[in-house]
């Protein structure tokens, strides 16, 4: 971006979730500010410490305790109960989020420097202000499921749908149940919200997601490979490395005794916002057992699997996988995208158990690539042990590894989507009367 002309830009980058989900819009904040940019995060309370590690502002969207409160509900990882509970978070934060995106406009506007916002997809408030007020946003996918295509459909949570099927009936299909199931039970919370705004209401969920100006999935084309009905405004980046924004980026001291101690050992995680885990990492550490592997479980709530500790098995609340993943001979986990692709990165195979959300179509990818194998929980609890063995024997199975570690050597995400973000802003600055009328009249204080 030419910066001659009006300066640093003002960059909002708004999201919430797991790390995983928040991790690299922070990853993106860093290298903006690095850049000369004055970035802000629109998130939750719980983040707080990572912006301020990053020196960047914050803006908290909800109370401290709220998802918090959210993880431990066991429905979130319902397949379907768990959209709900998202969606309805969105909706309840979309206010919180609109009031940033105001002020923030009238900054750029006062000291006449472009503006862009950068939002995930269930940023429902910045969403809401670009229908309002015409300025530059990026919608930002950090997996592929939400990529409708006739061509080659997703795999969507809680619409399990045989293999066999054309990919343009699966479409269909998942289209039938948006609009008759979905949209009727997701859309009028939405709707009305809108109409406080003056804003037309939405016919369809998925639609409307995506920003007009550009979405960005952070996912390579060997990954999730580009489809001719994709959105025209669709750019593709590598897998952002998001690790050195987490709560640490070394492994400690006694987690590189452990690995120095013995055989290189198989990692087991459920993700960071998982708290009813202990069935998985019961069958997990069972099967590492049974097939003679030792194991590395990463639990965000250790104490609730201290009875799995034993002298081949070392519990730890925090890794960086980016480092973590470099010693281990597989994982075993939940399907979140991170995770995948840090396997990707240390050329490791995987077994995926997913969960929910895009957990699922994740699986189906690894799966389908030949990077690893997908299991139910019930299949790891009952057959674990020889799903281990044989991604650890397979040769065909290590060969396609290494060609993924190949593929990711020395790529990263962030550095494109800083790219991306700076074309997108030039030249965009916001005029003040435009925010006074569009924004400061329709959004609520």
């Amino acid at each position: 971006m030419d910066r001659s002309r009006h300066g640093p830009a003002r960059v909002v980058l708004s999201t919430f979730g797991s790390h995983g989900d928040v991790l690299p819009f922070i990853g993106i904040g860093a290298k903006l500010a690095a850049r000369g940019h004055q970035v802000s995060v629109a998130t939750t309370p719980d983040f707080e410490p990572h912006l301020a590690r990053a020196g960047l502002g914050f803006h908290p969207l909800c109370g401290a305790t709220q998802m918090d409160d959210l993880h431990r509900d066991p429905r979130l990882w319902h397949p379907t109960k768990g959209l709900r509970l998202m969606f309805d978070l969105a909706v309840k934060l979309a206010p919180s989020d609109l009031g940033v995106i105001r002020t923030e406009l009238r900054r750029a506007a006062a000291e006449e420097r472009p503006f862009v916002a950068v939002a995930g997809p269930l940023s429902f408030g910045a969403r809401l202000a670009r229908d309002g007020q015409r300025f530059p946003l990026i919608t930002t996918y950090l997996a592929p499921f939400l990529m409708r295509s006739r061509r080659a459909p997703p795999e969507l949570p809680g619409i399990g749908l045989p293999s066999w099927l054309p990919g343009p009936v699966v479409h269909g299909i998942q289209r039938v149940l948006e609009y008759a199931v979905v949209d009727p039970a997701r859309l009028p919370a939405l709707n009305d919200l809108r109409r406080t705004l003056a804003l037309r209401p939405i016919r369809n969920l998925s639609d409307w997601l995506p920003s007009p100006d550009r979405l960005l999935l952070m996912t390579p084309a060997w990954f999730a490979a580009p489809q001719p009905d994709w959105l025209p405004q669709a750019r593709l980046v590598d897998f952002p490395r998001a690790d050195p924004f987490g709560d640490g980026d070394h492994l400690d001291r006694a987690l590189r005794d452990f690995l120095a101690s013995g055989a290189a050992p198989v990692v087991i995680t459920n993700g960071s916002s998982m708290r009813h885990g202990r069935a998985f990492f019961d069958a997990a550490a069972r099967a590492c057992a049974e097939a003679g592997q030792r194991a590395v479980l990463v639990c965000g709530r250790p104490g609730q699997i201290a009875a799995l500790r034993a002298p081949d098995r070392m519990i730890v609340r925090y890794a960086p996988f980016d480092a973590l993943l470099r010693h281990a001979r597989a994982v075993i986990h939940h399907g979140g995208i991170g995770t995948c692709a840090n396997a990707f990165r240390a050329g490791i195979p995987q077994i995926v158990v997913p969960n929910g959300f895009d957990q699922g179509d994740n699986a189906a990818r690894v799966e389908k690539l030949g990077l690893g194998l997908r299991l139910s929980h019930a299949d790891l609890a009952a057959s674990g042990a020889g799903a281990l063995a044989r991604i650890l024997s397979d040769p065909s199975l290590s060969h396609t590894c290494a060609v993924a570690r190949a593929r990711c050597a020395d790529t990263d995400g962030i550095d494109a989507a800083c790219d991306l973000i700076e074309g997108m802003a030039a030249g965009a600055v916001p005029r003040p009367a435009c925010v006074d009328r569009a924004v400061a009249e329709a959004l609520p204080t």
